[in-house]
């Protein structure tokens, strides 16, 4: 008999828990008559309606007598009593535990792993509950380091004649219709080189990679089949898939995902699919598509990925491509101040600011300089340079807060807003970013402004922006609201920083770089192992002067997580440059957050709530930055080789699309 009330009660937990608190009741109640008795008897239920003398309680007959529940409750012997209250309350608690365990068995069950998968997923794993950041800050300040203070480059005289400081873009720029009309064959012929004659720094064309060498890159390798799997089933072309409703979105119709991932795949050997994405490279990417696209993300993530491919693959199909996706681009920089317009139609090649506002981020007119750069010396083109090195130096003579820029400029005036947000979050990050980058790709020329505005930067947020927690001493880099008021706010997107600056420090820069780095890595993990998922939110705020009863929480709407890859990408440059395992370890304790909570049947969702496990909310969108970003950083991360990319001869652009350095 109590087998059967088992096998109900288990039943019955498959639907909400009030209801199964109920139907238990109610099992009980049919089956057998003396705990029908007892149960309809409970003290708590007695207290209902003790002003009530007597209650119908009508089961089976109707004829059946009414009686006073209080009064036969007090006839119960104090045994029955106690055995009453450990039915019903122990049926209670096991009806909860199973109904529990139902909802986690649900929200862990999104996507079944293959055993292969997860077998693979087991192996060397390591419990990173265990680890104390804060002792790795004394153990990374014993790693030898690798300075170049005194070993920067006698780099030879920079090339002047491809940076014209007075040079008027607009009559640089080739007749919009050359590319419509079909001139821009004639322009082909022109940027074929000599391979042979290029510089030994400069050949980087048909590079191989092993594929996986241990079980934490295969199981980096296998989502990104299986991301890849789910794109070309349900999105092939598109830009975003859609993996619950398996259907996709567009942007800007440029096929993003495909151009965010040749890179990642070829880095990965992942040659079926890379195949696959070059073919619809050459024979179905149109780049002359009738809508307005945005000047940054079009430029770092498809400008950015053809260089990078063409740079690791040596297929001039990239470079072809990525020539005529430059010239298309150009009609953006026909300001009257050369501070680029953020929008620009690819067929009409008309160009104007954002509709919702006359100013440009600062961060996506300062962060496309790599890309632009990197195209003039693929092609022997300076028009590209000139236009960026026009932006940068504009931007370099406009007054900053102890070198800090607010996050919004006017194309036309070329101007910062008055009063706006300084943040190294949303649109800000990427300018201090590339500054750094710039000065690696151009060879570390001593004293270029590219390099002291960095670190003018820099000690401009040790002073304004570094804030520590009261409690716990977190040590976090906030915001300057109407470029003055505190707040004790950081993006996700701020957790490139720690990386940056550990690269910084790599190349010369001071130990205060150093500390500050170890100081914001050890924050950011923070951010996602206080989840109760193990993934970060988008934006944290941090307990400024005991406003919060915690030193880390998060709001509301700002719980999501898009599967951003800033963290990754620092402790990729911690292992990288340290050698120290332990950031290997860290990045695999989230990787399987990732596994655990985004992963469905058909990719991977970016989802809506970190706080609860049981109920993350998928959001339906596979980013192009999961596969172009976080899985290429993992897979690196991971990799056993710490030189896979050679960081002194490449640089990875802001969506990790590597571009080769320069000597001079």
């Amino acid at each position: 008999m109590l087998t059967k009330y088992a096998l109900y009660l288990t039943s019955i937990c498959s639907s909400d828990f009030s209801a199964s608190f109920f139907l238990f009741l109610g099992i009980f109640l049919l089956s057998e008559n003396i705990i029908f008795n007892i149960l309809t008897n409970h003290e708590y239920i007695a207290n209902m309606f003790e002003n009530k003398d007597y209650i119908a309680v009508n089961v089976f007959d109707d004829s059946v007598r009414k009686r006073s529940l209080k009064r036969q409750w007090n006839q119960l012997s104090r045994f029955q009593k106690n055995l009453v209250v450990v039915i019903v309350f122990g049926g209670i608690l096991l009806c909860g535990f199973l109904l529990y365990q139902r909802q986690l068995l649900k929200a862990n069950s999104l996507d079944a792993f293959s055993s292969e998968h997860v077998k693979s997923m087991k192996t060397n794993v390591v419990d990173t509950d265990k680890i104390q950041i804060v002792p790795f800050k004394e153990d990374i300040s014993s790693v030898r380091m690798i300075q170049n203070e005194n070993q920067l480059p006698s780099a030879d005289e920079w090339v002047q004649n491809a940076v014209d400081n007075n040079h008027d873009t607009k009559n640089s720029i080739d007749n919009p219709q050359d590319i419509i009309n079909g001139d821009i064959e004639s322009d082909k012929s022109e940027v074929k080189r000599d391979i042979n004659n290029e510089n030994e720094d400069t050949k980087t064309r048909g590079m191989s990679f092993k594929g996986p060498m241990n079980e934490r890159q295969q199981a980096v390798v296998n989502a990104m089949r299986h991301s890849w799997t789910g794109y070309k089933t349900f999105a092939f072309g598109h830009d975003n898939l859609k993996p619950i409703s398996q259907t996709y979105s567009d942007w800007f119709s440029l096929g993003l995902t495909i151009i965010d991932s040749l890179d990642t795949l070829y880095i990965m050997d992942m040659q079926e699919e890379y195949q696959e994405a070059r073919k619809w490279v050459e024979e179905s990417l149109k780049l002359d598509v009738n809508r307005d696209v945005n000047l940054f993300e079009v430029t770092i993530r498809v400008l950015g990925g053809l260089l990078s491919i063409y740079h690791l693959s040596g297929d001039e199909i990239y470079m072809t491509k990525a020539l005529e996706l430059g010239k298309r681009l150009m009609p953006s920089f026909d300001s009257t101040s050369g501070i680029p317009y953020s929008d620009v139609n690819l067929f009409s090649m008309q160009a104007h600011s954002p509709k919702w506002s006359p100013d440009s981020s600062t961060s996506e007119v300062t962060t496309i300089q790599l890309e632009f750069r990197d195209l003039s010396r693929i092609s022997n083109d300076p028009t590209f340079e000139n236009a960026i090195t026009r932006v940068s130096e504009k931007v370099h003579e406009l007054p900053k807060t102890d070198g800090l820029v607010p996050i919004f400029i006017n194309a036309n005036t070329g101007s910062f807003r008055s009063f706006s947000t300084i943040s190294l979050g949303a649109r800000g990050d990427s300018y201090y970013e590339y500054l750094l980058k710039q000065w690696l790709q151009v060879g570390k020329i001593p004293e270029h402004y590219f390099i002291e505005d960095y670190k003018e930067a820099i000690n401009g947020v040790i002073k304004h922006l570094r804030r520590k927690t009261p409690n716990e001493h977190h040590v976090y880099v906030g915001e300057l609201i109407s470029g003055k008021d505190f707040k004790p706010k950081m993006d996700h997107l701020t957790c490139y920083l720690p990386g940056t600056l550990l690269l910084g420090h790599k190349n010369g820069m001071p130990q205060s770089h150093f500390t500050l780095a170890n100081e914001l890595l050890e924050t950011c993990y923070q951010t996602y192992i206080k989840q109760a998922t193990g993934l970060a939110p988008e934006i944290t705020y941090f307990n400024l002067e005991g406003e919060s009863a915690t030193d880390i929480y998060v709001k509301a709407n700002d719980a999501h997580n898009l599967q951003r890859p800033e963290f990754i990408e620092s402790l990729y440059y911690f292992y990288v440059i340290t050698g120290n395992k332990t950031y290997q370890d860290m990045g695999y304790k989230i990787f399987e957050s990732f596994e655990k909570y985004t992963r469905v049947s058909h990719g991977y969702t970016s989802i809506s709530n970190v706080k609860t496990p049981n109920n993350v909310r998928p959001k339906d969108m596979m980013e192009t930055f999961w596969l172009g970003e976080t899985l290429k950083y993992f897979y690196l991360l991971f990799s056993d080789d710490r030189n896979e990319i050679d960081l002194d001869k490449f640089i990875f652009n802001t969506e990790a699309h590597v571009i080769p350095v320069r000597e001079n």
